[in-house]
């Protein structure tokens, strides 16, 4: 099997589409850049299709590597049979792999290589072809010497090595392997020393806790392993003993002599609670992590999504504030650009409670820098300042948003946050990225490690590597989706666009520093290290307005304004009399412009820029209101119906933010009246919502929240 039919068989993708797509991506062309720019080559493949097929590639490719190291091995040892050349060459599924590998595995010193080394395998070759024996103890005396004293010492090691040749066994690894990957359970229990511990509660549903482990979902699993790792939980994978040792004695028991009976019994027990079960649970195990991991991953990307294309509200001057009461509420004013033009702390809330002279000041500030939206961290002391602001007699129409701060903090302490605003403290740089949230939380929020944004399950326990890989997969996506303005964007910003890394962005900076803003695409070429390949996949991604072309602000690829520049002449006016011009648009012969390096997919993404040239694909922003009767969870009655946002989706349910210092849950099943598998599908991270008080655990902090009443 090769790697196109590889591919093939896991995705059912045509031939040509996979071919083309993996010689792209051999070609270092990036995800958004074929999905986008090489329609007609993929077949129309969408990023999601070529991701999967670029996942795939890798598994292959790792396959292989593995498959030249088992080979080398087992041939350096002189043991490589063409038959096991060949069946190692036609498998492609790891385990089996590696059950090939095992009995040519350099091994530390096992009890089967100390009785081999005494002399003891011709016994247990004996043993094992079951042929009639008239006096076992007479054979096994045969085999004494220094080493082996007894003949219960003969019979032990040649049943060690027994045992060691049952576990190295590929069928009947693969036998048990099913057994496990169908019947498995897995159990949790409390450490009995840690049960009364204060911390241990919140594991305390898995203090007796057992299911099967093909059924578990993903939160459970990772609940029982972070208690495990906690030092709270014992978490354990058992399958029937009996049914697995019926399964090796049907594979290898032919013979009904007692004596030679009795001993591959007692080898049969021993491979399996001392080789095959520990093995093979851990096997099962951590394949059922990685499935936990992944799945926990793709809730965390499709929040990630979510909340990096949340609307904008766009180049509005913002008055933002970081709340807070003893510390005060910072506050800072941020012009068009997002960049600071004044900063204060303010004392409105206890202790101090200075609320006049906060109202004048914030008067003041909204008249002095042309204030035109306000923006609230939703963090401590955020719905007394919600109400505050509210209260104010302003003397401009201005709107009041809550943007969620999570990571804010994470921003204000990192190297970036240093980098732009070097003679300020923490404090200022948190409340301006929570006023640039508001006016683009795409392009302030690239510039925190995707995992600190909180809007995920279990983060800090999955694979670290792959929730990286697939959280800067989903960032690339949605950066490039929407486009980036070339001369306003920051490092950060930048190092996510197609084909371009961290140190191109830093020369696309330092090039706009010296020489000012960029005028077209093209000057692109003049950026330190940025040659044709890094064009080719970086520049349809980058945008500049009121530039003497007007392609330059579309998602028009370079390489295509001939087209457009020929469809302008044939219709007889400029390009930028073509650019949104209907009337002109419409009278386009699509099919005229055919050509064999420009196919209709690609025409028709052209008419659709040139119609709408550089379209934000996300919506517009909308201003919320909490429940202004609720400052608490002690103001909670069971079957109140309030206003909520939805703050973080997880496999079991939703977090909704109601505007009190608790977040309350919706489980799953309150969450609409037909059953669900994919939650995603039905509501989205920031969505504004109505729900209904179920129940308020006032000892534990916790509320209980439905949406299907």
């Amino acid at each position: 099997m090769n790697l196109i039919s590889f591919i093939r068989e896991r995705t059912g993708f045509s031939e040509r589409g996979i071919e083309n797509t993996v010689k792209l991506l051999n070609e270092d062309s990036t995800i958004p850049f074929i999905s986008r720019y090489r329609k007609e080559m993929t077949g129309n493949m969408d990023e999601v299709q070529i991701l999967q097929i670029s996942k795939i590639k890798s598994d292959f490719e790792e396959i292989q590597k593995r498959k030249e190291s088992v080979l080398k091995s087992i041939e350096e040892q002189g043991a490589l049979t063409s038959e096991l050349k060949t069946k190692i060459e036609n498998c492609f599924d790891l385990s089996l792999l590696e059950d090939y590998y095992l009995p040519y595995k350099k091994k530390r010193k096992t009890r089967a290589v100390t009785a081999k080394e005494n002399g003891l395998e011709p016994l247990a070759k004996i043993i094992m072809k079951q042929d009639t024996i008239h006096d076992l103890n007479a054979l096994a005396t045969r085999y004494l010497s220094g080493q082996v004293r007894t003949i219960e010492e003969a019979l032990q090691g040649a049943r060690d090595i027994i045992a060691e040749w049952l576990n190295e066994n590929e069928f009947i690894r693969s036998k048990i392997r099913r057994v496990f990957q169908q019947t498995a359970i897995i159990e949790s229990k409390i450490i009995k020393t840690k049960e009364k511990e204060e911390a241990a509660r919140k594991f305390s549903n898995y203090f007796d806790f057992s299911e099967s482990l093909k059924r578990s979902p993903s939160h459970r699993l990772l609940a029982m392993i972070r208690g495990e790792k906690e030092g709270f939980l014992r978490v354990k994978v058992s399958v029937d003993t009996e049914e697995v040792l019926g399964i090796i004695k049907r594979a290898v028991l032919k013979t009904r002599q007692k004596e030679i009976e009795e001993q591959i019994i007692l080898s049969i027990k021993d491979s399996f609670s001392r080789l095959l079960e520990p093995s093979l649970s851990n096997e099962i195990f951590q394949e059922a992590k990685r499935g936990a991991d992944q799945t926990a991953v793709q809730v965390f990307s499709s929040n990630l999504k979510q909340l990096l294309l949340q609307p904008p509200l766009g180049e509005k001057r913002i008055l933002a504030i970081d709340p807070g009461y003893k510390s005060g509420c910072k506050v800072v004013c941020l012009d068009e650009h997002g960049d600071l033009l004044h900063n204060d702390t303010l004392y409105p809330h206890a202790p101090q409670k200075a609320t006049n002279e906060a109202v004048k000041k914030l008067r003041s500030l909204v008249n002095a820098y042309k204030i035109e939206a306000i923006s609230i961290g939703n963090g401590t002391a955020s719905r007394e300042t919600e109400y505050l602001i509210q209260s104010i007699a302003f003397d401009r129409p201005l709107k009041v948003f809550v943007v969620n701060e999570a990571g804010a903090s994470v921003y204000s302490a990192s190297k970036l946050a240093r980098e732009e605003f070097p003679s300020y403290d923490v404090t200022v740089r948190g409340a301006v990225s929570i006023g640039r949230r508001l006016s683009d939380p795409l392009a302030e929020l690239v510039k925190i490690e995707p995992k600190s944004i909180g809007v995920g399950q279990y983060q800090h326990d999955v694979d670290q590597i792959l929730l990286k890989n697939e959280l800067d997969t989903v960032v690339v996506s949605c950066v490039n989706s929407v486009g980036v303005n070339l001369n306003t964007a920051s490092k950060a910003l930048l190092s996510y666009v197609s084909g371009i890394g961290e140190k191109i962005a830093e020369n696309i900076v330092a090039y706009r520093s010296e020489n000012g803003a960029f005028t077209s695409r093209q000057e692109l070429k003049k950026v330190a290290r940025l040659g044709e390949k890094a064009f080719q996949q970086a520049s349809a991604f980058l945008r500049i307005p009121n530039a003497k072309n007007p392609l330059d602000n579309s998602a028009v690829h370079p390489e295509s304004y001939s087209v457009v520049e020929k469809i302008a002449k044939d219709l007889g006016v400029k390009v930028g009399e073509l650019v949104q011009n209907k009337e002109e648009i419409q009278k386009i012969k699509i099919k005229d412009y055919i050509t064999a390096e420009t196919g209709l997919l690609t025409l028709e993404d052209i008419i659709k820029e040139l119609e709408k040239p550089g379209l934000d694909p996300r919506n517009k922003v909308k201003v919320f209101a909490f429940d202004p009767s609720l400052k608490s969870i002690g103001d909670l009655r069971t079957g109140m119906k309030i206003p909520g946002i939805i703050t973080n989706i997880t496999n079991f349910g939703c977090f909704v933010d109601i505007g009190i210092k608790e977040n309350g849950l919706v489980h799953i099943s309150n969450i609409c009246k037909e059953f669900i598998s994919d939650i995603s599908s039905v509501i989205q991270l920031h969505q504004q919502v109505e729900v209904k008080v179920v129940d308020v655990d006032m000892d534990r902090k916790r509320i209980q929240l439905s949406m299907t009443d």
